[in-house]
């Protein structure tokens, strides 16, 4: 268990935990270029911990220019075996009002302008995305929030939109007819990403408003969304605190992600060039290198 390490993804609004100690800022590069922001590497309750502001710090990266692909490696490289995504979303549904949060365990990707792959050219590998969470993550997700009392809903399914602009009337409709509970922009292709890179991986949604769908919220006010926002970053870190104690307690010895590239690279080893291995020596040096 020594040797488990977990980041938080920050989203909108969470950018920093304060009280996090023995501060180190590093500054990556990887294959795919630089991260959103350099990393935070902080030490709470003698437990290192890591934290990258996934649109920068001052939120300055819109959803579709993400650097999903860096940001994923860079973790990687720093030996994060356990990603926790922050990120604001709205509400498809009545009974997920502003403020409560969504512990995800599906996603739908309705994604078009982005790198969604490590795999994509001259190795070819097919990772599974039946189920794109950590249940361990997600139960210490769970009992991380429960401790702060936050209203929460443990299981959802999360619809990633490209954005940056807000859902279209008859969008959010069609949304909510396939039974959805929350509507993003960032966590696709990051989960995707992450099962390549073989790292556990978690998503908790703080709704900060109902979609467009709703009579009496037909337009999503940005600085409406802020006031949430910020409520639900202040639990949120409370939330993160209590991860950091509990996270190596759920991890599952059997998870599907801690080996899926053995059974998910096709590409023929004579057709693997040592260019594109060292590209990839980060994310499947594992068994590339065999």
């Amino acid at each position: 268990m020594a040797n488990n390490k977990l980041a938080i993804i920050g989203g909108s609004g969470l950018y920093d935990v304060e009280e996090f100690k023995d501060r180190e800022l590093l500054d990556l590069n990887t294959p795919w270029g630089k991260p959103s922001d350099k990393i935070l590497k902080a030490i709470y309750k003698n437990k290192e911990v890591y934290f990258l502001p996934r649109h920068g710090k001052g939120h300055f990266i819109s959803p579709s220019n993400i650097n999903f692909r860096a940001n994923i490696d860079s973790l990687k490289q720093l030996g994060v075996t356990d990603v926790v995504s922050v990120s604001a979303v709205g509400s498809l549904k009545e009974n997920l009002p502003p403020g409560i949060f969504v512990i995800v365990d599906q996603f739908i990707d309705r994604t078009f302008a982005r790198n969604k792959s490590f795999f994509d050219e001259e190795i070819v590998a097919h990772v599974s995305m039946a189920y794109p969470t950590s249940k361990g993550l997600m139960n210490a997700c769970e009992d991380a929030i429960k401790k702060e009392g936050i209203d929460y809903q443990m299981g959802g399914t999360y619809v990633v939109m490209e954005g940056p602009q807000f859902s279209t009337l008859a969008e959010s409709n069609l949304y909510r007819s396939w039974k959805a509970d929350v509507i993003g922009m960032t966590n696709m292709p990051e989960a995707k990403l992450a099962r390549e890179a073989e790292i556990r991986y978690a998503s908790v949604s703080m709704v900060t408003d109902y979609d467009c769908w709703h009579p009496d919220h037909e337009n999503v006010d940005v600085q409406k969304v802020i006031k949430v926002l910020l409520d639900n970053a202040s639990k949120a870190k409370n939330m993160i605190k209590n991860l950091i104690d509990n996270f190596e307690t759920h991890i599952d010895p059997d998870d599907p992600t801690n080996n899926c590239l053995d059974v998910a690279i096709i590409t023929a080893p004579e057709k693997r060039s040592q260019k594109t291995k060292n590209k990839l020596k980060t994310v499947a040096g594992r068994v590339l290198n065999k």
